[in-house]
């Protein structure tokens, strides 16, 4: 068995679970919080839950992360007990309360853990490996999405304020370059050239909604393939996973991360950029996933920004990188020299890949709006 960073067994006395703990090791791929799967013995049979400890260097209030979480999970399950939906704890998380009432436990280190019910015969994928896989994911997004566009109550909390605010992201870039403070940037002329020439492009969502064109709506604001479970069976998206930054934002985020991150050939670090391209038929299956669900609640200029949504939100992730390059490496986990820079320069090819292929891309969108 793995050694583990925590006591999974001592966390778990916390949380209302039956049965004896039996194991528990890593889970997963993530590179933010802590997860992991243990094994309980209940009359003979085992069971297993997912344990995690939030990141509190990311989500510096972990108690409004688990707010929005338990507001979530109780309006999904509240939706799908209403829409027929038999296994619902198949299709929605199910937190599992701490033995003080909470849906949380604090630790005496001070981490903040969270557990639920594990779902079975159903897997994540960190490669899309299929169209199908594309537009199975999408499908459960576009879902997602409508299913919390009724949510009541007041405005979720922003548990990372301005996440997807591109031209708040540039102006950090700006200051970055400007700072020069790891004397990095004789590395990255190209590609501080390559964003210093997009700056305009980086407003006109935002300027959509100031005025009024397209509506703030909630949304999951990091929308990979392995944050949706797909059932090992049928292969349908059945469960949207990790919660923490679902919050108010634009629906367009999510179909733009969604782009980014389904239709790129590559390794998200790939030095030979001859191995980044632009799939064509991973584009098509989000988008026809996406609008079968989706389509029922978007507004037409939410539709007519899709194509546009790619290449926007992959210039972000890609300016994020170069900030965190020119920085000194202070954010995203890095295992070698200059792998955010190699990370910021696949994310420019895509950009240059999505804008070669704008016409297709949005005949595309036109073929299933």
């Amino acid at each position: 068995m793995k050694t583990l960073k925590h006591d999974v067994a001592a966390v778990a006395r916390n949380f209302s679970i039956w049965g004896d703990f039996k194991s528990a090791e890593p889970y997963g791929s993530g590179h933010i919080n802590d997860t992991y799967a243990s094994v309980f013995d209940q009359g003979g049979t085992a069971v297993r839950y997912i344990h995690q400890r939030i990141n509190h260097l990311i989500f510096k209030q972990p108690d409004r992360v688990m707010e929005n979480i338990e507001r979530v999970l109780a309006h999904l399950h509240g939706k799908l007990k209403t829409d027929g939906i038999t296994d619902i704890h198949r299709r929605a998380l199910t937190l599992i309360p701490a033995r003080d009432g909470k849906s949380w436990f604090v630790d005496p280190e001070g981490n903040t853990w969270r557990t639920y019910i594990f779902i079975e015969k159903a897997a994540t994928y960190d490669v899309i490996e299929s169209p199908q896989m594309a537009y199975a994911a999408a499908r459960s997004f576009g879902e997602f999405q409508g299913l919390l566009a009724d949510l009541p109550g007041e405005r979720l909390h922003e548990t990372i304020p301005g996440f997807h605010d591109t031209p708040s992201r540039f102006n950090v870039l700006e200051k970055a370059i400007q700072a020069d403070s790891a004397n990095r940037a004789q590395h990255a002329r190209a590609e501080i050239e390559f964003a210093l020439a997009r700056k305009s492009m980086t407003g006109r969502l935002i300027q959509a909604f100031t005025e009024g064109r397209i509506p703030e709506r909630i949304t999951h604001n990091d929308t990979k393939l392995n944050n949706v479970m797909l059932d090992n069976a049928s292969g349908q998206g059945i469960c949207v996973i990790d919660l923490d930054t679902v919050m108010p934002g634009l629906a367009l985020y999510d179909f733009g991360d969604m782009a980014r991150t389904a239709t790129r050939s590559s390794v998200e670090d790939e030095r030979d950029l001859t191995k980044v391209l632009f799939k064509d038929e991973m584009f098509e299956a989000l988008v026809r996933g996406y609008l079968e669900s989706a389509g029922r609640f978007l507004n037409r200029q939410e539709i007519d920004f899709l194509a546009f949504s790619g290449p926007l939100i992959t210039f972000e992730i890609g300016i994020r990188f170069l900030t965190d390059y020119l920085a000194g490496d202070t954010y995203f986990k890095t295992h070698r020299e200059g792998q955010n820079l190699d990370r910021c320069r696949v994310q420019f090819k895509m950009v240059r890949e999505m804008e070669s292929r704008r016409d297709a891309m949005e005949a595309m969108v036109r073929r299933y709006a």
